[in-house]
């Protein structure tokens, strides 16, 4: 009886190739992307579990990028004109504290101010709106108001958790929260001191061949981030200041506290300024009827038209260009997975991460810092510096 052939045979070589190409191309390519899109899924996986777990370390130090961002060109900026860095670095905290301390006291001095012309006029809004539900055409009775009343603060308080207690809170506890105050002033002071040094160690993490890449790539999304921080900063006071000369014009109460809510909700830019713009239109419709509504509707669509085909465009320009659609989805992914913080880091994150793909994908990191720039024409690239290593490079082969 013959023996099947053995695996190193002709015979079993020719099997193979039999097999090998008896299997569609399409199914071939298929399965070779099919498996590396998996081990990425798993690596992916496992990073955003990393996260999950330390999320009370990794919200406090992306809050400090964030806030360092928007020091460092400020910090760079005295230390240009003959400050001390140290002096100049103390100057910028000093300023954000005074900031965020003065805005602070301006909201809750108006809350205590009017909380009780505000307990009055809530529940007299309250009555007359529930006056128009007993009444034609609806005619319901206390009971079902009460019913629907309990659903809807069952539903909201549902949402709030999903949203609030995201995989990403920063702490549930004044623990939690001290702690990462803390983590993000030691995180940011740092970063303004040795963040060079700091970017230079991670970069050595990597192997030798994709350091220069990663340090390329690592710089263009910085330029990026800054421009973004820069930027957002102007629009969301420019939001805050339309909105709230509105809610004051229309006599509305808590007119700084809206000020304040639309400032810090055009952080997260499209999603943000619309839920914050809602809300002063319900305080319009609460405290001043429907005519205050729809003006104040109005003076909100009015902002956010200025904001979306004026400011973005001409202020940010190409610097940090992400779709709008792309902007909801990553906002509303982000908000999905982490809550408040994944709606706020969304869009930076990916900003950069789109600008970090595209220096990478040009090559232009392979070439030296002399070389045209044939990616897309963008004047961000010709902003990012290259690294040393190719000036040493350079200098050699001319010696």
């Amino acid at each position: 009886m013959a023996r099947p052939p053995a695996p190193n045979h002709p015979a079993s070589e020719s099997t193979d190739d039999t097999v090998e190409s008896s299997i569609p191309r399409g199914v071939r390519l298929s399965a070779a992307w099919s498996w590396r899109l998996l081990l990425i899924g798993a690596v992916i996986a496992v990073v955003v579990f990393l996260i999950v777990q330390l999320r009370l370390i990794v919200v406090p130090v992306l809050v400090a990028v964030l806030l360092a961002a928007l020091l460092v060109p400020f910090v760079d900026w005295l230390a240009h004109h003959s400050w001390p860095r140290w002096l100049a670095i103390v100057v910028a905290l000093a300023a954000v504290l005074v900031v965020v301390g003065g805005l602070v006291v301006l909201v809750v001095w108006q809350i205590r101010g009017e909380a009780q012309a505000l307990q009055h006029r809530s529940g007299q809004a309250f009555d007359d709106f529930k006056a128009w539900l007993q009444g034609p055409p609806l005619e319901l009775t206390d009971k079902q108001i009460d019913s629907y009343v309990s659903q809807a603060l069952k539903a909201l308080q549902q949402d709030s958790q999903v949203l609030i207690s995201g995989a990403l809170s920063i702490g549930s506890t004044l623990g939690h929260v001290l702690t990462g105050a803390v983590l993000t002033a030691f995180s940011t002071l740092f970063i303004l001191i040795d963040g060079k040094g700091i970017w230079s160690w991670i970069v050595r993490i990597f192997p030798r061949g994709a350091r220069a890449a990663t340090d390329g790539a690592g710089r263009a999304g910085w330029v990026t981030l800054t421009s973004f921080a820069r930027v957002q900063v102007l629009v969301a006071s420019i939001d805050a200041l339309g909105i709230g000369l509105v809610a004051f014009f229309l006599g509305l109460p808590l007119v700084i506290p809206i000020a304040v809510l639309v400032f810090l909700g055009s952080f997260i830019p499209i999603v943000g300024a619309v839920i914050t713009g809602a809300l002063a239109v319900v305080v319009a419709l609460v405290y001043n009827g429907w005519v205050a509504a729809i003006i104040m509707l109005a003076g909100v669509l009015a902002v956010q038209q200025l904001e979306g085909h004026v400011l973005q465009p001409l202020i940010m320009g190409s610097a940090v260009k992400v779709h709008p659609l792309a902007v909801v989805l990553v906002v509303a992914a982000g908000s999905l997975l982490a809550g408040i913080p994944g709606a706020l880091f969304a869009v930076p994150f990916a900003a950069v991460l789109n600008v970090m793909v595209r220096y990478v994908s040009s090559g232009a990191w392979r070439a030296g810092p002399d070389a045209p720039y044939t990616g897309p024409p963008d004047a961000l690239w010709k902003t990012v510096p290259r690294p040393r290593r190719w000036r040493d490079r350079r200098d050699a082969a001319a010696s």
